[in-house]
């Protein structure tokens, strides 16, 4: 088993990785165990098969013993911020920026793990159910159903993405510029009315405990934070998740991750990431140098 072979599947498999446990540290240790299993099996015959058999595998195994956690979890849960520079796009057929949101990757939380692992597995990487039954060891029949059922849990809520990437960006920095000004209108006409703010602090760092909702509210939060900001505060705009945000440091080490997501040409939601276990994987070539 060449390294080479692994290194091309590499972007795929932590593409696959992400989606399904929302987490960078988790999805690479993901893909390492892959790699190790891969060094230890001998000749195999297909390798994308048999790579994305051990990924999935490990993923709804790992799944299962996170959703005690999860359901402990304080405030809000988000997935860790996958910013523009961390990794290599997973391969050009399934790097959508729809399925990389992080209005996806929550509306994800709704499936058990397996339906989670078929529903990706087909509807965004396009295989096709019989394949899918031999990667999650279920038939094609089994398999068929659980998408079914998953495709019906998502449906309700699975978000739009109308406005294009130049838009998004451009609203972006209008709230960011709004934000620094002080312009609760300007940032008003922004937001949609039932805006949604989501911060995840994990309680180790203060954090709203839940979701803060509606545009007038969200508005006031970001205007009272930007007062007690201080001039150590540097806001650099990045993408995350495939969408335009923001990267939030003080004196040079990372305080948050922002990102949106927009519909109608309004900002809908929001999502802070403060836990600070999950900016530990923020590469430091995007934090400028500390004083």
């Amino acid at each position: 088993m060449t390294h080479e072979t692994f290194e091309q599947h590499r972007p795929y498999l932590f593409g696959l990785a992400y989606r399904m446990l929302g987490s960078v540290a988790d999805a690479e240790d993901v893909v390492q165990e892959a790699f190790l299993r891969w060094q230890r099996a001998g000749e195999v015959t297909i390798p994308r098969a048999f790579l994305t058999t051990v990924v999935t595998r490990l993923c709804i195994d790992q799944l299962r013993s996170a959703r005690v956690q999860r359901e402990t979890y304080v405030g809000p849960w988000l997935p860790e911020p996958l910013l523009a520079s961390d990794h290599p796009p997973p391969d050009a057929g399934v790097e959508r920026a729809d399925t990389l949101s992080m209005a996806f990757l929550l509306l994800l939380e709704r499936l058990t793990p397996v339906e989670r692992a078929v529903f990706l597995l087909h509807d965004v990487f396009g295989y096709d159910f019989a394949e899918v039954a031999e990667l999650v060891g279920k038939t094609a029949v089994n398999c068929r159903q659980i998408a079914h059922r998953a495709r019906r849990r998502v449906r309700a809520g699975r978000p739009r993405f109308d406005t294009a990437p130049p838009d998004q960006a451009r609203l972006a920095d209008r709230f960011a510029r709004a934000v620094q000004d002080g312009d609760l209108d300007g940032l008003l006409d922004l937001l949609a009315e039932d805006a949604v703010l989501y911060t995840d602090g994990g309680g180790k760092v203060t954090a709203a405990l839940k979701p803060v909702r509606s545009a007038l509210r969200i508005a006031r939060f970001f205007l009272n934070l930007a007062r007690k900001a201080g001039p150590d505060v540097r806001v650099h705009p990045i993408r995350v998740n495939g969408q335009p945000g923001f990267l939030v440091t003080r004196r040079g080490a990372v305080e948050n991750v922002l990102t949106f997501h927009v519909e109608d040409g309004r900002i809908r939601q929001i999502y802070v990431v403060r836990n600070p276990e999950k900016l530990r994987h923020v590469p430091s070539d995007v934090v400028p140098e500390k004083a």
